[in-house]
């Protein structure tokens, strides 16, 4: 019963890594501003759309994350309550 909550243990851990990782990847990429006297092109407009796909695929990653990393943590608590 110890190897495995070391194992869920561990394994939170990973996720929760993996989830602040790519959280900071989405919070590090800005989108670049631009005057209100500069003419917006097609190019423009993708490359803005192109930034915001990214940063929501990277947000549901880190959601993702988070959510196993939580999931792993609560089935920890629960082999340990029924363990107890």
């Amino acid at each position: 019963m110890t190897s495995l909550t070391s194992i869920l243990d561990l394994l939170a851990m990973v996720a929760a890594f993996a989830a602040a990782v790519l959280w900071w990847q989405a919070c590090s990429r800005s989108v670049r501003r631009i005057s209100r006297f500069e003419a917006l092109d097609a190019a423009d407009i993708n490359r803005i759309v192109v930034a915001i796909n990214r940063n929501q695929i990277l947000n549901r990653r880190a959601a993702l994350a988070t959510a196993a990393a939580t999931f792993l943590a609560a089935l920890h608590f629960a082999i340990n309550m029924v363990a107890s």
